[in-house]
C-alpha cells in the first residue's frame, strides 16, 4: 500500500517542501529511501525501525520504499524520521489518520519513539504558513520557536504514540501560544555596558560615531588598552533589533544550531568574534551541504576580528564582497547560494608586532621593516572598506579606580537612534539606511560644505595624501556627525573631527 506525508527540509537558508511517499509491497525485508538522501538520511531506517517496534507496533516484513520529491534536491539531516514512521505505519494499515489536515511532520525518532529536537524549525515553520499550510507537527523541545510564527496552528509531541493518537483523533493536542512581544521585551537588556570602560573618551566618541553612521571601524593601539572591551559593548549602543529583524536573525541561529536550551528569539545584536586561526570557508559558509559563516551569524549586528592582521589573507579578502554589498554567495558544483551579511565590521590591531610602537613608556622591539611587513598584511581594498581608524592610547592604571565612566549605553543608543532617525527620513524610499552607504552623487547632494571647510579639506587632502575615496569617506563621516549633534548643514568642526579618523591615511603606524 502507498502512503503520503509531508515534511519540509533546509539547502543553505532556503526551505522548501518535501513529499514522502512509502510504499510496503512483497519482496525480501529491506528499506530503500531514494531522492537524493544524505548518509544521515539513509541512518534513519535503522532508527525509525526500533522506535516503531519500541512503540508497540510492527515494522512492515517485507520491503518499503521511501520516496523523498523533489528528487533533485538533496535531503538534509534526521529530521524526517518522524514522518517516515508516520508514513510507514499508514502504508502498513497499522495506523488510520483521520485528520483531513495536511501537517507538515518534523521531528528525529529516539529508539524508544521520543521525538527529539532538531534544528532551523522556525525557518520551517515561516515557509510552512507561507504555503498556506494549516498545522505543523514539531518536536516538544521545538515548540515555543515554532510558535513565534503567528497564523500556523503548532501541534507539539513528545512521543511517536502521541503522534499517532493525535492524528488518529483519539487524543486532543492544544496548539502551542507564546506572547511574542512579551518574549522578546524580556531577552532586550544586556549585562554589559559602555560605562564599565573607564576613560578612552575619545574612542568611545569615534564608536558613537562609527554606529551613528553605520561605519566600518578598526581600532589601534597596544595590548590592554581595551580594544576588546570597547568592541564587546558596541551591540549596546546599536537601536534595538526590531521584531522582523529578530525574527531574520533567529532563522540563520535556529539552521546553524545555535540557539541556546530554551531561547525561543535572538532579541539582542549578534556579536562574533572568530579566531584568527579560523577558515574563510568557516567565514562565509561552506561544507558539502552549505551553513551560516560567521559573517551571516554576524547579520543585523557586530563582526569583530581582534589582532586582525593575524587572520589568513585568503580569509580577509572573502569580506570585500559581503562588506559591499550586505551578503555573501557561495557557489558549489550543486548550485548557487546566498547568505545574508549585514552588519557592522569592527577590527581591532596592535600597531606593531610587538603591539608597542609609539608606546610612551614601553620600547617598541620591532624594526621598521618588521612594522612595514606586519601592515602589509592588510590589504588595501579590505582598509577602503573601512571608514573610521582610530588611535586607542594606553590606559594609566592609576587612573582606573579614579576614572569617571561618561555616559551609559542607554543613553549614547538615544543618540544614535536620532541620529539613524535623520538619515532614515533623508533616504526615505531608497534602498540606504544609514550615511555609509551613500553613493557618489548622494554626497554631493547631503554633503555640501561652506568655503571654510572645503578649504581645510582640501588642505588636508594635500598634507595626508588622501584618495578620492579617502575623501569621500570623510564627508560621510563629517555628515554623521553632523546628524549626531542635530545639524542640517556640515560644519568646519565636522570636517575637522572626521580628519581625525582616518588615522592610517597619516602613516603614523610605519
Amino acid at each position: 500500500m502507498l502512503s503520503r506525508v509531508y515534511s519540509s527540509s533546509i539547502l543553505g537558508l532556503e526551505t522548501y517542501p518535501v513529499e514522502i511517499e512509502v510504499d510496503t509491497g512483497r519482496g525480501l525485508p529491506h528499506v530503500v529511501i531514494v531522492g537524493l538522501p544524505d548518509e544521515a538520511v539513509k541512518e534513519s531506517k535503522d532508527r525509525v525501525r526500533s522506535a516503531i517496534a519500541n512503540s508497540d507496533y510492527s515494522f512492515p516484513s517485507g520491503k518499503v520504499t521511501i520516496n523523498l520529491a523533489p528528487a533533485t534536491v538533496k535531503k538534509v539531516g534526521p529530521d524526517f524520521e518522524l514522518a517516515f514512521a508516520i508514513g510507514i505505519l499508514t502504508a502498513s494499515k497499522q495506523i488510520h489518520p483521520v485528520r483531513g489536515q495536511k501537517f507538515v511532520i518534523l521531528g528525529e525518532l529516539a529508539l524508544d519513539g521520543r521525538v527529539r529536537h532538531i534544528h532551523g524549525v522556525l525557518p520551517r515553520v515561516l515557509d510552512a504558513k507561507e504555503r498556506g499550510v494549516s498545522g505543523i507537527i514539531v518536536p516538544i523541545a521545538n515548540a515555543a520557536e515554532a510558535s513565534v510564527v503567528r497564523g500556523i496552528s503548532v501541534y507539539p509531541v513528545s512521543t511517536l504514540q502521541e503522534t499517532v493518537a493525535f492524528l488518529e483523533g483519539r487524543i486532543e493536542i492544544n496548539p502551542h501560544e507564546l506572547n511574542v512581544e512579551e518574549e522578546f521585551t524580556q531577552h532586550t537588556e544586556y549585562s554589559i555596558d559602555m560605562s564599565d570602560v573607564k576613560g578612552q573618551y575619545s574612542v568611545k566618541r569615534a564608536l558613537v560615531v562609527a554606529v551613528g553612521g553605520g561605519h566600518n571601524v578598526i581600532m589601534i593601539g597596544p595590548p590592554g588598552s581595551g580594544k576588546t572591551m570597547l568592541a564587546k559593548r558596541i551591540p549596546t549602543i546599536i537601536p534595538n533589533l526590531s521584531l522582523d529583524e529578530s525574527i531574520e536573525t533567529t532563522k540563520i541561529y535556529s539552521i546553524a544550531g545555535l540557539l541556546k536550551k530554551g531561547q525561543t528569539l535572538v532579541a539582542q545584536r549578534p556579536f562574533r568574534s572568530p579566531h584568527h586561526t579560523i577558515s574563510d570557508s568557516g567565514m562565509v559558509g561552506g561544507s558539502s551541504s552549505p551553513r551560516p559563516g560567521e559573517i551571516s551569524l554576524a547579520h543585523n549586528g557586530v563582526l569583530f576580528l581582534d589582532e586582525l592582521p593575524e587572520f589568513h589573507r585568503d580569509v580577509l579578502e572573502v569580506l570585500r564582497q559581503p562588506l559591499e554589498e550586505a551578503l555573501v554567495t557561495i557557489s558549489r558544483a550543486k548550485g548557487v547560494l546566498t547568505f545574508p551579511a549585514r552588519f557592522m565590521f569592527v577590527a581591532a590591531m596592535n600597531p606593531c608586532p610587538c603591539g608597542y610602537f609609539m608606546h610612551p613608556q614601553r620600547a617598541c622591539r620591532c624594526s621598521p621593516g618588521r612594522r612595514l611587513r606586519y601592515m602589509s598584511k592588510i590589504s588595501g581594498p579590505l582598509l577602503d572598506r573601512i571608514d573610521i581608524h582610530v588611535e586607542v592610547p594606553p590606559v594609566d592604571p592609576s587612573k582606573i579606580k579614579t576614572t569617571s565612566s561618561g555616559e551609559d549605553s542607554k543613553t549614547i543608543r538615544e543618540k544614535v537612534f536620532r541620529a539613524r532617525g535623520i538619515q532614515s527620513e533623508r533616504f526615505k524610499g531608497r534602498k540606504i539606511y544609514c550615511n555609509s552607504q551613500m553613493t557618489t552623487k548622494d554626497i554631493q547632494k547631503f554633503c555640501v560644505l561652506d568655503d571654510e571647510s572645503e578649504g581645510m579639506l582640501q588642505l588636508a587632502m594635500k598634507d595626508m595624501g588622501l584618495s578620492a575615496r579617502a575623501h569621500d569617506k570623510v564627508l560621510r563621516i563629517a555628515r554623521t556627525i553632523a546628524d549626531l549633534d542635530g545639524k542640517s548643514n556640515i560644519q568646519l568642526e565636522h570636517v575637522s573631527e572626521a580628519l581625525q579618523y582616518r588615522v592610517l591615511d597619516r602613516d603614523v603606524i610605519v
